[in-house]
């Protein structure tokens, strides 16, 4: 560490921090970033990338290297968690030429690594064993206060805290909301899964009452990787221990064959509880700002939290380079308006869309059978439900979206 003041000061090693300090560092910034914990590193299993988060990875530079470590898969497929039948899919290399860059899929241990190599070379200052404790707007900079007592200072604070930031409480009086979902997570070396034949270019999701589950290939086929989400009686009825593995056995009883057979690589030591937070449309306060789950934690259902994140810091860093004056200053007033601006409405329209197909995968009677035939009945190649959020003009839009609208499921028949 150096004692020269840095322009930007990112609270938070994950993803969404380590994405943001490239970004800024490549518009010639100062960036330290601040981690609570004794190393950088990343937990959990695989993460999907769309084509909104690689196109961000080609512009710098890392898109190769991404591909090196995971898969490109050839279609996603949604299926029926009960009977196992095929509701509808997306052809991925279609998707691929509509957009201009490819659905990729990876360990998030890999892409964190990804991107802090490139934080390394980049040279910014990658600081361990910081916890912050306050975030100060002061007279010559904006200021954290670490547990420790001691304070650090910026030009420009980003909290890119997490799902229970300290800065985002000093924006807003809210809590995490419970959606009583649990997911349990698992990877198997592919030569052991020997229970079924899995194509390994296909990213399947079974959606079922109150239940889903996920299975799609890692680090170049070599893995297997598998999700199983479900709803925990024992959370609606408000107990503390709930999700435990005899929930998950119970939840996944009434499915067909094939996601029964995947439940037993599911680790069952370890299983995470499914929060988001309601949207909020201030980020910015004086020069400190929000970004990622710190913002906008979703649920996982269109699998854009991490890629929220990344885009966060791509349009900061879009922004600088557009405000900064002729003597390399920025201009923050002016970069964190228009972050603000053009972040917060997008990421409200994924959050709220997040919770509409989580319950329009876990429909049960007559609603899962309308559900069906609105999916079996979609066009493959109909990209109407995804342009907003993967074509070129989502992250930095031309005009302002429209706010998303379901379709409602009483508009189908079922025959």
């Amino acid at each position: 560490m150096g004692d020269l003041k840095q322009d930007v000061i990112i609270v938070g090693g994950g993803i969404g921090g380590l994405a943001a300090a490239y970004s800024l560092s490549h518009q010639g910034l100062r960036v330290r970033v601040l981690e609570q914990a004794a190393a950088f590193g990343e937990i959990g299993a695989g993460i999907q990338l769309a084509p909104n988060c690689t196109r961000i990875l080609d512009d710098y530079g890392l898109l190769d290297e991404a591909k090196s470590l995971g898969v490109l898969p050839a279609n996603m497929i949604m299926r029926d968690a009960v009977d196992g039948s095929e509701l509808t899919r997306l052809d991925l290399t279609d998707l691929e030429r509509r957009y201009g860059f490819p659905y990729l899929v990876i360990h998030r241990s890999d892409l964190h690594g990804l991107l802090l190599r490139a934080c390394q070379r980049a040279g910014v200052d990658l600081v361990t064993d910081h916890t912050v404790v306050a975030y100060e707007n002061t007279a010559a900079g904006e200021r954290v206060r670490l547990a420790d007592g001691r304070t650090e200072q910026a030009d420009l604070v980003i909290a890119a805290d997490g799902l229970h930031s300290v800065a985002r409480a000093q924006f807003v009086d809210d809590e995490p909301v419970d959606s009583a979902y649990v997911a349990y997570r698992g990877t198997v070396p592919i030569a052991q899964a020997t229970v079924r034949d899995i194509d390994l270019s296909e990213v399947v999701v079974y959606v079922g009452p109150r239940c889903h589950f996920v299975h799609y290939g890692l680090r170049g086929g070599e893995l297997l990787n598998q999700v199983a989400v479900f709803e925990s009686p024992k959370a609606l009825a408000g107990a503390d221990d709930w999700g435990s593995p005899d929930e998950l056995d119970t939840a996944f009883a009434h499915t067909c064959s094939t996601v029964r057979q995947g439940l037993p690589f599911m680790w069952r030591d370890k299983w995470w509880r499914m929060f988001d937070r309601d949207p909020i449309m201030t980020w910015v306060r004086g020069r400190v700002a929000l970004l990622g789950d710190a913002a906008h934690p979703p649920l996982q259902y269109i699998a854009q939290g991490a890629i929220m994140a990344i885009e966060d810091g791509w349009v900061l860093g879009e922004h600088v380079a557009r405000r900064k004056r002729a003597d390399g200053s920025v201009d923050w007033t002016a970069v964190l308006a228009a972050y603000e601006a053009v972040r917060s409405e997008h990421c409200r329209r994924v959050l709220n869309t997040s919770r509409a197909w989580g319950e329009l995968w876990h429909l049960d009677g007559i609603a899962r059978l309308r559900r069906n035939r609105l999916l079996v009945d979609r066009d493959t190649y109909d990209y109407s439900f995804v342009d907003w959020l993967y074509g070129p003009t989502a992250i930095l839009p031309e005009e302002e979206p429209a706010i998303f609208q379901p379709i409602p499921l009483s508009a189908v028949e079922v025959g």
